[in-house]
């Protein structure tokens, strides 16, 4: 068997040194089908190596049960037998612009829980949660014949907190666990991230996107042994919605990847194939400079403006990668393998029926809860989604305003019936007064839990409480829509003719395919909302952009007719348009 270890100034290989050529990959973000097409283009840039995370929400939504955990152990075995070594980052936290940071939210929604600390109770879930990862980990080590190089102690966990026995316990976890390959942390190039992140005796690596030479150089300010490496080289960068869209000039990044290596360190490509956070598991920021500021969602691409696109198709930023890549191989590299198959022509979606947003939620919704005050999305168990609160306005009264307190994320307001607005966490008062009496419905959807900063780990939904003038409405009513109650598809939702008006509501139908193979489908006139093909969610759509069409794995499809649902959760084009699936 090999040994993988850490040198005074390499990595070693049976004590020869190495350099990692490592390109970040989620196989949570790519369909299973796709993933040896993805490896073998890490492999033709000229990578050697596969990093990736693990995402604990995604693998455990809900205390009941685990989630197809063996996923992590497949893609392992895929990337051994594509030849790659690989890096795995378990967290518990993983940020990875990824729904709460990886975390369920019914662990950092529990009650007097304090996650990322030594807090007992929240260790206690990490300790459970870890006992059952490391089944896929472990056998798969370098030392047992696997690909696994490297492994993760938290993340970035120096940009968060200073309690460095967490990480010396989640060290601990992971040696006791059975991980015996090097351990390594990884934060930003800063004296305070590097204090509070790393341990000593577990190698310090750095995250940057330019000035390689200035970020090492802090680096062995902390360390003065030790391999030299750029655990995440920002070589691009994600969007928000309502945003522009960020790309970064190929040769420019390019340049800088050219000085890290020409500091004899190794280097991970964050991202080096981004994927698409599918299922409306994309996560969320805050702006400003402390990561206060407004909710910014994160769009449900995570293209990343990576050398190869969400697609799979190689950028510019691939062949400028590969040419610099190449000169650290003796050898020719790789021949790019065969694209996966392209839809075939394109196609249009008949919608032929329809289906309340109230009728929907009886169907697939959680039980009815009435409290005292709105319950968040955590307490009522919904882990991505909506929920629908109610409440009824006292009366005789005159019209006052209605504002809702921490409103996160946005509201659909409608009053007896009628669609009152939008309400934001920047506008959370409607613009015109109501009276009483009076019946409010009040939609409220996450757009995606903060997955980094001081502000993560925030509850979702009304989190205040609903105001008339300064007076509480109490007596809330409060149902919940999970997007996981559509895994089970949607045979007993009832259906009408398509409405007049583009109304909110699930929206069915079909589309025929002849060639199937990737492609994105486009929604011309529709607002917000969620979108499934044959029952695989191909996560959130909206019309602010930029992003403008969401993209439809090929395994997804199937030739002939294809089943189709919309959930408009706001109100499309009156002219109804019908989506598009158009080849990539």
């Amino acid at each position: 068997m090999s040994e993988f270890t850490v040198g005074e100034s390499d990595f070693l290989l049976d004590g020869r040194p190495v350099r990692l050529l490592s390109g970040a990959l989620h196989y949570f973000r790519v369909h299973e089908g796709h993933w040896r097409h993805r490896l073998a283009m890490l492999r033709a840039m000229g990578l050697n190596c596969v990093e990736t995370y693990v995402p604990w929400n995604w693998h455990w939504p809900v205390p009941g049960g685990y989630r197809d955990v063996r996923a992590l152990g497949r893609f392992l075995d895929a990337a051994g037998e594509a030849g790659l070594w690989a890096i795995v980052r378990p967290g518990p936290y993983i940020c990875a612009e990824w729904e709460n940071g990886g975390l369920p939210p019914w662990v950092t929604g529990e009650p007097g829980t304090r996650v990322r600390t030594r807090d007992e109770r929240y260790l206690s879930r990490v300790r459970h949660w870890f006992t059952h990862l490391m089944h896929e980990i472990v056998p798969r080590q370098i030392d047992r014949g696997g690909p696994v190089v490297l492994v993760q102690v938290e993340n970035e966990y120096g940009s968060y907190g200073s309690d460095t026995g967490h990480l010396e316990h989640l060290a601990g976890l992971l040696r006791a666990r059975g991980i015996t390959v090097p351990l390594f942390t990884s934060d930003g190039p800063e004296d305070h991230m590097l204090t509070g992140g790393s341990l000593p005796g577990v190698l310090a690596t750095v995250n940057f996107g330019s000035h390689a030479r200035e970020a090492f150089a802090t680096l062995r300010r902390h360390r003065r042994e030790g391999p030299l490496m750029c655990m995440e080289f920002w070589c691009g960068w994600f969007d928000h919605w309502g945003g522009e869209q960020v790309v970064r000039d190929a040769g420019e990044a390019a340049g800088v990847l050219r000085e890290i290596l020409e500091c004899g360190a190794s280097v991970n490509l964050y991202m080096a194939h981004g994927g698409t956070s599918f299922g409306g598991w994309a996560g969320a920021n805050r702006g400003g400079g402390l990561h206060e500021g407004p909710l910014e969602p994160d769009v449900t691409s995570y293209d990343y403006d990576a050398p190869v696109d969400e697609y799979g198709r190689p950028t510019e930023k691939f062949w400028r990668f590969r040419e610099v890549l190449a000169g650290c191989h003796d050898g020719p590299l790789p021949a790019l393998p065969p694209s996966p198959a392209r839809l075939g022509r394109p196609a249009q979606v008949h919608l032929d029926g329809w289906s309340s947003l109230g009728d929907v939620l009886e169907t697939l919704g959680g039980e009815e809860v009435t409290a005292p005050l709105p319950p968040t999305f955590e307490e009522l168990g919904v882990t991505r989604g909506l929920v629908r609160y109610e409440v009824d306005v006292p009366g005789p009264r005159q019209a006052y305003p209605l504002s809702l307190r921490g409103l996160r994320d946005l509201a659909v307001v409608y009053v007896d019936g009628e669609r009152a607005g939008v309400l934001t966490e920047e506008e959370p008062r409607l613009k015109e007064p109501v009276g009483g009496p009076a019946r409010v419905e009040l939609w409220v959807e996450s757009l995606g839990r903060v997955n980094y900063g001081p502000r993560f780990g925030e509850a979702k939904g009304i989190t205040g409480g609903i105001l008339h003038e300064r007076q509480y409405l109490h007596g809330v009513r409060a149902r919940g829509l999970d997007l996981d109650a559509f895994r089970g598809g949607v045979a007993g939702v009832p259906y009408s003719a398509l409405p007049e008006g583009g109304a909110a509501g699930l929206y069915r139908g079909t589309v025929p395919v002849g060639g199937a193979g990737d492609a994105r489908l486009e929604l011309p006139g529709w607002t917000r909302g969620f979108v499934w093909v044959n029952g695989f969610s191909l996560g959130r759509y909206w019309s602010v952009g930029p992003q403008r069409s969401l993209y439809v794995p090929g395994p997804v499809l199937r030739e002939g007719e294809n089943e189709v649902w919309v959930l408009e959760l706001e109100e499309a084009d009156p002219g109804l348009r019908a989506p598009r699936l158009l080849p990539v």
